[in-house]
């Protein structure tokens, strides 16, 4: 029984490693591509966006930024706090208003910031009315 077990467990292990290997070289191959890629130019600009967006927050600054209003409402409604529920009415009614253009120009920022283009957002029926 137990010569069964350390056969099993032999074989379980040289399976293990031969899968690992296979991932070693399945990534070596993909850097391979990778390098032939960005050799040939095809690539360089998606490193360079990924370079910079490391270190950016401008994407969680617009989430926050974006999110903050319903932050505003949840707390007014938990807390039953009526002047931040006042504003915030005055501050949607103002939001409804806002001229079409600076919603457009808004909404594209976002989107660029995103990585959505504006193709993107007009098959996604935003900015229509």
């Amino acid at each position: 029984m137990w010569l069964n077990l350390l056969g099993l467990a032999a074989k379980t292990g040289a399976k293990i490693y031969e899968n690992r290997q296979k991932t070693k070289e399945a990534l070596s191959q993909a850097e391979l591509r990778r390098a032939e890629l960005a050799a040939k130019g095809e690539i360089e600009l998606q490193n360079a966006v990924a370079t910079n967006q490391k270190s950016d927050w401008k994407d969680e600054f617009i989430l926050l930024t974006l999110s903050s209003p319903l932050f505003l409402l949840a707390y007014s409604v938990f807390a039953e706090d009526e002047e931040i529920s006042r504003k915030l009415d005055i501050y949607f009614d103002k939001l409804q208003n806002m001229p079409w253009w600076l919603i457009g120009l808004w909404v594209t920022v976002v989107g660029a910031v995103y990585g959505i283009k504006a193709t993107e957002i007009k098959n996604l029926g935003i900015g229509k009315k």
